[in-house]
């Protein structure tokens, strides 16, 4: 077994019972029945979200609790032999929703606790029917294996046992013998695959399986007329195709029915089969999901429990699906579908992110033998907002590389080995590999650092190709809603943790020299763009992402008496959100792999040796300076909190608040909650806040 999820017990709780077993009718990992919650018709469960948040793992938990005590199968949609038909296999006569029925039934065959194997007779002939459009110049051995893999769907492993066998060379000398002659080669081969039926089998129940094609529109009451049809239409594609493909999906449902179906079965079988889709926004995710959602809608039932897993909120194609949150089905779903609408079949469970618990367990299981700081687990947290493959990756750099590592940002540089077979990769490289899409990940290195259309734009102009203009821009956020991740104003990239892994990508692009030129082009880039006084605050972010901190103090020494408090401090909260990596000097060169500059000037320890301008007040300039890197340092999701940073933010600004006897209240208040939400893992919030939430790191540009 692999590692045990957390977070997720309202899926897998045996008592009181969560949504799977009252989904499926057992306990996990037992043979014991239980109460089903929808015993009419199981809602087609659908895990949403975008990517890390640990839906491949739910679903590797569904196989892994029922594996062998009710019928299973897995299949990923994003697997190669899904994109694209074999080399010598005619696109015409395969697709990838049916090649997913076939790898999907050859799973579900499998004997289980009780009861053995199930047969296909249904599928199997359509399948055949399906491949034969493609065999008028195959050879004979390639036509031998395609129609044995597809018999073995009705081997049922008992005294007739070899019946793949003996009638794959029977079918596969008959369709030779048409495709040679003048006969028809589709009827040949559906010709023979009838008689493997009726031969083969004389049970009531495989001869019914034999004339199901009868009923296929236009046949006539005539099977094999209705499987010539099916062939027919399969191969002419378009609308045609997807009709037949409904039908082969028909087919598999019936045959399960079918399998369940009488005394014995009912005894012998507990629960209902499992069907679990992987990444099931790419085909033949859609095209199943919606061929078992509209039979359900139009009265054809049956008893499979189907869960997918699809990245984005899962609205399209979806739009009348309930939605729940997965606190909200840990103990009933509250479901009933609409008559009227279709997708209303299919139930959309949010999957969220960790909570601050889950992470300590699951850094503290990870990292069992490895003695981690005390803030580990609460910073990776707050970094990873909960993200369950960033927490695992970051503990496992956590176990490989402390106690040499001493900061978030050195965990995700360093380098991590996933398993002993495979070569160590820097841990936000593994990252990022799985948590944007690969083909955009040079635009979205870049793009991260803007707030909107416009500053990206801005950037793609200084640092893309020409061929990547506003157009492009506007795909890419199209591309990132679709995946799930949050729209955010003041963030081009709206997931702070996948913003921060880019940020750290297109610090590291240009190492030659230690120069950063394209981390220092784009901030040039949007500094000199925000350069009237209603958009400071911007400007000041990026030139101290630049360490260009003297501006950022000069603003808010001289703002402090007359600006609105609550405004003030959301100010300093943003700019001081600039990303930070480590000590440059004024032409970008590093002072050092591992300096941090930002903790001696927050305690006071260059006051002595800092040049105050002329005219200003200089206890109040020392204090700006102090709090604005103490800030800085304190909100950095890459570096561990340090708690005598905390401490001087707490007093910088409680000598503030008596600078400002009307406003004292609010600034005293955020020097007790600030520090706190810091040594915590939490963002430094508080009552200056507007009741909308806070604007610490967005707002419209």
């Amino acid at each position: 077994m692999g590692r045990p999820l957390h977070g997720r017990g309202a899926l897998f709780d045996a008592d009181p019972a969560g949504l799977a077993p009252r989904l499926i009718g057992l306990r996990p990992h037992h043979h014991r029945a239980t109460a089903l919650e929808h015993p009419g018709e199981p809602p087609f469960v659908v895990l949403t979200g975008a990517r890390g948040l640990g839906k491949s793992a739910v679903l590797g938990e569904f196989r892994e609790a029922y594996a062998g005590h009710t019928p299973v199968a897995l299949i990923d949609c994003a697997q190669e032999q899904f994109a694209r038909p074999p080399a010598e296999r005619p696109a015409a006569s395969w697709s990838p929703l049916a090649q997913a029925l076939l790898v999907i039934a050859e799973q579900l065959a499998e004997p289980v606790t009780g009861a053995g194997r199930i047969t296909f007779p249904r599928l199997m002939s359509g399948l055949v029917a399906v491949a034969a459009g493609g065999w008028g110049e195959a050879d004979s051995e390639r036509i031998r294996r395609e129609v044995e893999r597809i018999l073995l769907l009705n081997e049922s492993g008992s005294r007739f046992g070899g019946f793949a066998g003996r009638w794959a060379g029977k079918v596969a000398a008959k369709v030779v013998a048409a495709a040679t002659g003048t006969g028809p080669l589709v009827s040949g081969a559906i010709e023979a695959t009838l008689e493997a039926i009726a031969e083969g089998f004389a049970g009531r129940r495989h001869q019914k399986a034999s004339v199901w094609y009868r009923t296929y529109p236009n046949a006539g009451g005539h099977a094999k007329r209705g499987l010539i049809l099916l062939s027919q239409h399969f191969h002419e594609g378009g609308p045609a195709r997807e009709h037949a493909e409904r039908y082969l999906v028909r087919a598999l449902l019936a045959d399960l029915t079918e399998a369940y179906t009488g005394v014995m079965s009912r005894m012998q079988r507990l629960g209902r089969p499992l069907v679990l889709l992987d990444n099931a926004q790419s085909a033949p995710g859609p095209g199943l999901v919606s061929a078992v959602l509209r039979d359900r809608a139009d009265g054809i039932a049956d008893q499979v429990a189907f869960v997918a897993a699809r990245r984005g909120e899962g609205g399209e194609g979806l739009r009348s699906a309930a939605r729940r949150e997965l606190a909200e089905v840990a103990r009933r779903t509250d479901w009933t579908p609409d008559a009227a609408a279709w997708s209303s079949h299919a139930l959309l469970v949010a999957l969220p992110p960790l909570s601050a618990d889950d992470t300590l367990h699951l850094v503290g299981s990870v990292c069992a033998d490895v003695p981690v700081p005390p803030h580990l687990p609460h910073a990776v947290h707050r970094l990873t907002g909960g993200n369950p493959l960033g927490i695992v990756l970051l503990a496992e750099s956590a176990a490989q590389n402390l106690p040499g590592a001493s900061s978030l940002g050195e965990l995700l540089t360093a380098p991590v080995r996933p398993a002993e077979d495979q070569p160590a990769a820097p841990a936000y490289e593994a990252l990022l590999d799985r948590l944007v899409p690969p083909e955009r990940l040079t635009e979205l290195t870049v793009l991260a650092a803007a707030h909107d259309h416009d500053s990206a734009c801005a950037l793609a102009s200084a640092l893309l190709p020409d061929t990547f203009g506003p157009a492009s821009v506007r795909e890419l956020q199209t591309l990132l809603a679709a995946e799930g991740v949050p729209q955010v104003p003041g963030r081009f990239v709206g997931d702070r943790f996948v913003r921060t892994l880019l940020l750290l990508r297109l610090h590291l692009l240009d190492t030659e020299g230690a120069a950063h030129a394209s981390w220092r082009t784009a901030h040039e880039t949007l500094a000199a763009r925000y350069t009237g006084p209603e958009h400071a605050r911007y400007r000041l972010h990026h030139e101290l992402a630049l360490g260009v901190t003297e501006s950022a103090v000069a603003e808010l020494r001289d703002t402090f008496a007359t600006a609105d408090t609550g405004a003030w401090l959301r100010t300093l909260r943003f700019v001081a959100s600039a990303p930070y990596f480590h000590a440059h000097d004024a032409e970008g060169r590093d002072f050092t792999g591992r300096g941090d500059g930002r903790t001696a000037v927050a305690l006071g320890r260059t006051d002595a040796g800092q040049a105050v301008p002329e005219g200003v007040d200089a206890v109040l300039h020392l204090r700006i300076r102090r709090l604005l890197h103490a800030v800085w340092q304190l909100a950095d999701p890459l570096v561990l909190p340090d708690p005598q940073v905390a401490d001087r933010l707490r007093f910088e600004l409680e000598q503030l608040s008596n600078l400002r006897p009307a406003a004292g209240a609010m600034l005293w208040r955020a020097s007790r909650d600030w520090p706190a939400a810091a040594l915590a893992g939490r963002p430094m919030t508080g009552p200056e806040d507007p009741a909308d939430g806070p604007d610490d790191d967005g707002g419209e540009a």
